[in-house]
């Protein structure tokens, strides 16, 4: 398994050198940007992009919306964490090395790669997020995706992954994170719900003030309306 993917002529080798050959022509002040975006800047985004989404569910909604969707946000990194899990024995199996250490003329844009590559560990935490956002709030959750996307692309840019293996650590973190949420979300939104009903978890569940109106299109659950006279009518 270790050879996969080193013969020149494979459709993977040769992607890899058409999009790592975009580094080359590239001025080196956009290497380095890139460089930063593919191992921190992507990650970081998600982090703010689910802060996001948590501060938009607290906001709009009903209390019920905001369990349900926190409780989808504390599963995003979660699911990161189980799929980074899972993929220490697929490293270990396929034992593919980094394609700078078979191929010559690759452009890599940071230093110290020392383990196997396939699959990504940063493509697979970057989806598996995104995925836990996107239950979260679809809206939110289809930024997160493009985000991942991104990340897989500057992963190969950078001269550190084959396409291949960023296909694999998105496949791996969707899989997770969607597989694996009905379990983890039967177990976390009670806790959550627990949580907002204590007078000092309240405020990380809902805003003070936030009102009964449905919640926007894209949240999690069947959110509640009101008719004029007060009675409670599911929404359609």
């Amino acid at each position: 398994m270790a050879g996969l993917a080193s013969d020149g002529s494979n459709p993977d080798v040769g992607l890899l050198y058409d999009i790592n050959g975009l580094a080359k022509a590239a001025p080196p002040w956009f290497d380095r940007v890139m460089g930063f975006v593919g191992e921190y800047g992507i990650m970081l985004g998600l982090v703010l992009l689910g802060l996001g989404c948590w501060w938009s569910l607290r906001r709009r909604g009903t209390l019920a919306d905001s369990v349900a969707g926190l409780a989808a946000l504390i599963w995003a990194p979660l699911a990161a964490a189980v799929a980074l899990l899972v993929n220490i024995p697929i490293r270990g199996f396929v034992e593919r090395p980094r394609p700078f250490n078979d191929h010559q003329g690759l452009e890599v844009l940071v230093q110290g790669k020392t383990d196997f590559s396939f699959v990504s560990d940063h493509a697979t935490m970057a989806m598996a997020i995104a995925v836990g956002i996107f239950v979260a709030h679809r809206r939110f959750g289809l930024f997160a995706i493009g985000l991942a996307l991104v990340e897989g692309f500057c992963r190969v840019y950078m001269g550190v992954h084959y396409p291949t293996d960023v296909i694999g650590g998105l496949a791996l973190g969707t899989a997770v994170a969607l597989l694996l949420a009905p379990p983890a979300l039967a177990l976390l939104t009670p806790v959550v719900s627990a949580v907002a009903r204590s007078p000092r978890g309240a405020p990380l569940v809902r805003a003070r003030g936030a009102d009964e109106r449905p919640a926007p299109a894209g949240t999690v659950g069947m959110p509640e309306t009101r008719t004029a006279s007060g009675e409670r009518d599911l929404a359609a």
